[in-house]
C-alpha cells in the first residue's frame, strides 16, 4: 500500500497513531515516529523476549513432547512409570548447560523433520550413565550392592557397570530401556539372558542358580507332594537334579538383521569382529541386544509331562562326528573334504532305511534305522551292490594300519623328557593324529570314505614324524 493510500484511510492513519506512527502533511510525505512508538517498540520486545522463553521453558515439559503423535506411547509410559516425577530432558539431555544447549538445537531439528515429514515413526535417543547418575538420581545406585530385582532375583549394579562383562562394557541403557511399549525405562530380564545363556547348550542344566537365585523359603505343593527346597539344598544337592530344560535358544547373530540398520559392505564385513561390534552397539550407542541376536528364553517348567523332555537332555552330541564326517570338516591338518552325498544334499534317511531289529524287544526299547547296500541300490543302481561292504573294509583296514604307529608314537612321547628341544612339537603331531584317528572311528569314517582316508594317512605321517624327532637324541 502506497503512502498516500495510508493518508487517505483514516482508520488506518488513527492504529498507527496509536503506536507511534504518523505521515506529516506536506508534499515531502515523511513518516514522523512519536514518543509513543519506542514505549510500544520496548513493550514488544519485552513480550517478545518472555515469549520466547515462556515457549522454551514449555518446550521442556513432557506434555510437549505428547504433542506430536509418534511420541504419545512414550508419553503414556512415562506417565505411568515410576520417573513420572522426572521431566524428560533431565535424562535425554546430559547434566551440564552446554549439554542442554545442544539438546536444544537437536529438539529444533526434530521439529524440523516433523514438520516436512521427514520423520521415522520409532523415535530413538541414547542417555548418557551421567543423567542416570547425577546428583539427586541414582548418584548412589553403584553403593548400595545386591538389591532384589523381579521374582527375587539378586542383582548387583556395580560388577555390572564397573567391570567388564563377556569383555564388554556395559551401560545403564543396555540393560534398561524401553523395549516394550507400554514400560518405561525399565530392565527386560531378556537382556539378562542373553549375556548369561549365550553359547550354552540349548536345554542345558544351570549349576550356577545360586548367583541370581536365593532358595524358595515357603513350602512348595507339587501333584500330591508337599517339599521345601531347604531339605535338598542344605545336602548339596545341585538344582539340576530336577530343574530341566530351563534354557531355550541359543542367542545367535542373524546377518540379516543387520541390513535393517546398514547397507555399506564394508560395514557388514565387520560382523566377525565381536569385540568391536560390541563396543560400537552397546558401549558407545544404544542398540538393543534383540535388534542383533535371537531371542533366548529362561524359565522354570514345572507343569511339563513327565519325561517329555527333548532327548537332548540326557543324549547331548550324539551324532555330532558322524555329521561332520559326512560334511568333511573337523579333523586336524587335513583340507575339508564334503561327501559327494553331502554335496547333493542327500540327508541321513537317504542311507539309514532298514530297521536294524524286529524282534520282541521293540515294543519296549524303540528302533533305529540302519545303513545297508539298500540305500546305495535305491539311487545308483546294481552296479553298486556290495559298494557299502567295501567301504567298511576299507576304512576298517586302515585303521588297522594306523593303530600301531599311533601307539608306537605315544610310547615314545611317554618315554621322552618334556625339556627336549622337539617334545612339544612331537607332542603337536601325536594330538593331532590321534584326534583324527579317533574321528574316523567313532565318526564312522563310511559316512565320507574319502575324507576318512585322508584323515588317516594324515596320523600316520603324524606318528611317522614323532617317531623321527624324538629318535634323532
Amino acid at each position: 500500500m502506497s503512502k498516500d493510500n495510508i493518508k487517505k484511510d483514516p482508520v488506518l492513519i488513527r492504529i498507527l497513531k496509536k503506536i507511534g506512527i504518523q505521515f506529516s502533511m506536506g508534499g515531502d510525505r515523511k513518516i514522523c515516529l512519536l514518543p509513543n512508538f519506542y514505549r510500544v517498540l520496548i513493550v514488544f520486545s519485552v513480550l517478545l523476549v518472555a515469549g520466547s522463553i515462556g515457549l522454551l521453558q514449555y518446550s521442556t515439559h513432557p506434555a510437549f513432547c505428547k504433542s506430536c503423535h509418534i511420541m504419545k506411547p512414550y508419553y503414556d509410559a512415562w506417565k505411568t512409570s515410576t520417573h513420572n516425577f522426572v521431566p524428560c530432558v533431565d535424562c535425554h539431555y546430559p547434566p551440564g548447560f552446554r549439554n542442554k544447549l545442544k539438546g536444544k538445537v537437536q529438539a529444533i531439528s526434530q521439529v524440523v523433520k516433523f514438520v516436512t515429514r521427514t520423520y521415522g515413526t520409532k523415535p530413538y535417543a541414547e542417555i548418557e550413565d551421567a543423567s542416570c547418575l547425577q546428583k539427586g538420581c541414582h548418584e548412589k545406585r553403584l553403593l548400595k550392592g545386591k538389591v532384589v530385582f523381579m521374582k527375587g532375583i539378586i542383582f548387583d549394579h556395580k560388577p555390572h557397570l564397573q567391570e567388564l562383562r563377556r569383555g564388554i562394557q556395559l551401560k545403564c541403557t543396555s540393560c534398561h530401556s524401553q523395549i516394550v511399549i507400554g514400560t518405561h525405562i525399565a530392565a527386560d530380564e531378556r537382556v539378562c539372558f542373553a549375556c548369561h545363556f549365550k553359547n550354552m547348550i540349548e536345554g542345558e542344566k544351570i549349576s550356577a542358580c545360586a548367583t541370581c537365585h536365593s532358595t524358595p523359603k515357603e513350602d512348595i505343593k507339587f501333584g500330591d507332594i508337599t517339599f521345601n527346597h531347604s531339605d535338598f539344598v542344605g545336602r548339596g544337592i545341585r538344582c539340576k537334579k530336577c530343574h530341566l530344560e530351563v534354557i531355550e535358544g541359543k542367542g545367535e547373530v542373524v546377518e540379516e538383521r543387520c541390513f535393517s540398520c546398514h547397507g555399506e559392505p564394508e560395514r557388514l564385513a565387520l560382523i566377525g569382529d565381536v569385540e568391536f561390534m560390541h563396543r560400537n552397539h552397546v558401549t558407545d550407542h544404544k542398540v538393543e541386544c534383540y535388534e542383533c541376536h535371537t531371542t533366548i528364553k529362561h524359565s522354570v517348567k514345572t507343569d511339563v509331562e513327565p519325561l517329555s523332555y527333548r532327548c537332548n537332555i540326557c543324549h547331548t552330541n550324539k551324532h555330532t562326528g558322524s555329521k561332520q564326517m559326512y560334511m568333511g570338516i573337523g579333523g586336524k591338518g587335513v583340507p575339508s573334504t564334503p561327501s559327494p552325498m553331502f554335496l547333493a544334499q542327500v540327508d541321513c534317511i537317504g542311507c539309514h532305511l532298514v530297521p536294524e531289529d524286529k524282534g520282541p524287544g521293540v515294543a519296549f526299547k524303540g528302533q533305529t534305522l540302519e545303513a545297508t547296500d539298500l540305500g546305495c541300490l535305491s539311487c545308483h543302481g546294481d552296479g553298486y551292490r556290495g559298494i557299502f561292504a567295501v567301504w567298511k573294509e576299507m576304512v576298517e583296514s586302515s585303521l588297522a594300519e594306523t593303530g600301531p604307529k599311533l601307539l608306537k608314537a605315544k610310547e615314545i612321547l611317554d618315554r621322552s623328557d618334556k625339556g627336549y628341544k622337539n617334545y612339544r612339537r612331537a607332542y603337536k603331531l601325536y594330538s593331532d593324529a590321534k584326534h583324527n584317528y579317533d574321528f574316523v572311528e567313532y565318526g564312522r569314517g563310511v559316512h565320507n570314505v574319502d575324507y576318512a582316508d585322508i584323515l588317516l594317512a594324515r596320523a600316520r605321517e603324524n606318528s611317522e614324524e614323532v617317531i623321527s624327532l624324538l629318535s634323532e637324541r
